[in-house]
């Protein structure tokens, strides 16, 4: 499609410039849902719990859908170089 590496070098440079804290560190998948309610959802038990106290810290990736393929809505979380990626409350291994 036409415009696609402008728009892709324009994405990489607005992530850059809004890493949280411009602190090395990585995004992590949470959940993937196709129902933008689910999605409220989610993301109101992620505030409610205290699992993310900085809306900085959530990206919200959205593929859309075709005749094929449903819109589908991806959360991540910003996880910092060394920090444990597993949420809390899950059991160690």
């Amino acid at each position: 499609m036409p415009g696609q590496r402008r728009r892709r070098q324009r994405q990489e440079r607005h992530d850059e410039r809004h890493r949280p804290e411009r602190v090395p560190g990585r995004w992590e998948p949470l959940h993937e849902m196709q129902e933008h309610t689910e999605l409220r959802q989610f993301l109101r038990r992620l505030q409610d719990e205290g699992r993310v106290t900085d809306p900085a810290h959530i990206r919200i990736d959205t593929f859309c859908g075709r005749l094929t393929h449903p819109t589908t809505y991806r959360v991540s979380v910003y996880v910092h170089d060394g920090e444990n990626p597993r949420r809390p409350g899950e059991a160690g291994g």
